[in-house]
């Protein structure tokens, strides 16, 4: 479940890319990459580290220390707002 709290693609920017001329899957890619310029923001902050020095690790840390977070002390405390109990839950297994 995802919190709408936090927002990383607002309603006037998904109005922006519904009135662009795109296909449905670069309207979705636009969507995505809109809301994880913003994310990758988050994460910069977080690290101390520029956009662009950002490295895979990094992001995979950042996730994992949201994710622990989320554990230790809710979802409300976590940047992520999802739940998902195991990977059963987003993977449809």
């Amino acid at each position: 479940m995802f919190d709408q709290s936090v927002q990383f693609l607002t309603p006037e920017e998904s109005a922006d890319v519904d009135k662009a001329l795109l296909t449905s899957p670069e309207k979705f890619l636009a969507r995505l990459t809109i809301s994880t310029s913003k994310l990758l923001k988050v994460i910069a902050k977080d690290t101390e580290t520029a956009i662009a020095d950002l490295t895979p690790q990094q992001i995979i840390q950042w996730f994992e220390a949201d994710s622990k977070r989320k554990q230790e002390q809710g979802v409300n405390a976590s940047i992520l707002k999802w739940e998902a109990q195991d990977l059963k839950d987003v993977t449809n297994e």
